[in-house]
């Protein structure tokens, strides 16, 4: 059986191990050690099966140029490959918006894709005259789920990500 719960320091090091075999020995592990390292108010949760972290998703503050909005961004989420396709990612995703959405947050955004996050909820950012901070970036693969429509400015803005991002993109 799967669980979820919030990452605790004893996970950093399986986290970066799950990381790297989820991506492909991308740049995500390093990067999420480096938001550890130098993120304020970052929120991640790990999926547990047997005492074996299978997946891990984690959330970064999130700026709306323009009116200073806060909310969060999701990335990276990673699922042992042979966990994938199991569900994993699905609970990690929905519980992550339950706790965010308790918490007050009023959006959520995210680059990913286009088939797999509007189950949860998202879509394309364009619907509120959100825009990403990076040129170049499909419209339907950047997403936003807004939990409070009132606190989103009509006139929209750019959703500026943690400096670490650009490295990435």
């Amino acid at each position: 059986m799967i669980s979820i719960r919030k990452e605790e320091m004893n996970d950093y090091e399986t986290v970066h191990q799950l990381n790297l075999a989820a991506f492909g020995n991308g740049p995500e592990a390093v990067i999420v050690d480096k938001l550890r390292a130098t993120c304020e108010n970052y929120l991640a949760f790990v999926a547990v099966e047997n005492d074996i972290v299978v997946g891990h998703i984690l959330f970064t503050p999130i700026t709306l140029q323009g009116c200073q909005l806060l909310g969060m961004g999701l990335a990276p989420m990673a699922v042992l490959p042979s966990h994938q396709r199991k569900g994993i990612g699905s609970l990690l995703v929905r519980h992550a918006i339950k706790h965010l959405t308790e918490f007050g947050c009023p959006f959520i955004i995210v680059l990913g894709h286009p088939e797999y996050y509007p189950r949860f909820g998202f879509e394309p950012a364009s619907n509120y005259k959100l825009t990403s901070q990076w040129q170049d970036i499909p419209d339907e693969a950047f997403m936003v789920l807004v939990l409070n429509s009132a606190a989103l400015p009509k006139s929209g803005g750019v959703a500026k990500y943690h400096a670490l991002f650009d490295k990435a993109m």
